[in-house]
């Protein structure tokens, strides 16, 4: 989850509905600089709600800090972010076997819990949605970048991922403020009996909730067979593409932040902006045959094991 928590802050399950955010690190108290001029907006699109200029404001604000304190690396890490395979076992299971998310008395709230191994076993075919209110401009720079991603992410899993408009399962929705409060129906078309607690936390997240997603794993047996990421459109264009870059490999089943992982995206701290070496491994082992939906962490830990020594090289 990008940000405070994403919401992917976690996963959630609606038979079951996995849900992840992203929530943006704390300043500390420290003010932000003023913010810049607003981005223009394209001649051809719908001139930005007071609301979302707000918001747009707001995230360069933060985008700024970030970078100036030396947060949101693209480099993928390097000599200073060194891991053993111990470390990346351990990590894999924090990420990938643990959950951001529980409900409780039908909501659904940020508490971790022990889970179990979740990924997809069906193709994943990706859909992208943009909001009336997004920019032309935007909208291409966006789904060419999820594009390329999603292409990156099915060479690194093995698993198979291709861009479709027909029967799509994996849904990513680039929406401005006013298009997300009203997008309830059209996730209820997307994902048909999805629980009104998910609806609200989609519409109801605070501005410190950067992006989300959910995943629905409807016989609750690991195996996910729809997602849903929601990216704010307001956000500055690295900033947005660390959510497009979290959250969609959270739907892919690494739906868990880790404090003491490094370098990841998968740690709010938002060292990292964009999918890491160590995080690529991540997928390659979430998607190794040796491993199925639905194993506990006493069931996978052995093969992760097995499989981290056989990519790095070593005794785990």
């Amino acid at each position: 989850m990008r940000g405070s928590g994403g919401l992917r802050g976690g996963l959630f399950a609606a038979g079951l509905l996995a849900l992840a955010a992203c929530d943006p690190v704390q300043t500390g108290g420290v003010d932000l600089p003023p913010p810049p001029p607003l981005p223009e907006v394209g001649a051809d699109a719908t001139a930005l709600a007071p609301a979302s200029r707000e918001l747009a404001a707001y995230y360069q604000r933060v985008q700024n800090d970030l970078l100036a304190r030396g947060l949101l690396r693209r480099d993928g890490g390097g000599a200073d972010t060194p891991f053993t395979e111990r470390q990346l076992v351990e990590n894999f299971v924090r990420i990938a076997l643990y959950e951001e998310f529980s409900t409780v008395g039908g909501r659904i709230v940020a508490r971790e819990s022990e889970s179990r191994l979740h990924r997809w076993e069906q193709p994943v075919r990706m859909t992208i949605e943009f909001g009336d209110s997004v920019p032309a401009e935007q909208r291409i720079r966006d789904r060419n970048a999820i594009l390329s991603y999603a292409r990156r992410l099915s060479d690194v899993s093995g698993h198979p991922i291709r861009a479709t408009d027909a029967n799509p399962n994996y849904h990513v929705l680039i929406l401005n403020e006013a298009e997300r409060k009203a997008i309830g129906p059209r996730l209820l078309e997307i994902v048909p009996g999805l629980g009104q607690s998910a609806i609200d936390t989609v519409q109801d997240i605070p501005r410190t909730t950067f992006c989300l997603v959910f995943a629905v794993d409807p016989q609750n047996d690991g195996a996910y067979t729809r997602a849903v990421a929601i990216i704010r459109g307001e956000h500055p264009d690295l900033l947005r593409l660390s959510c497009i870059h979290e959250e969609i490999a959270q739907g892919m089943g690494l739906s868990n932040d880790s404090p003491a992982a490094r370098p990841t995206i998968f740690n709010d701290d938002e060292e990292f902006a964009l999918l890491t070496r160590h995080d690529e491994l991540l997928l390659q082992i979430l998607y190794d045959d040796r491993l199925r939906p639905g194993m506990t962490v006493n069931e996978a830990r052995p093969i992760v094991e097995t499989i981290v020594s056989e990519l790095l090289g070593g005794p785990v």
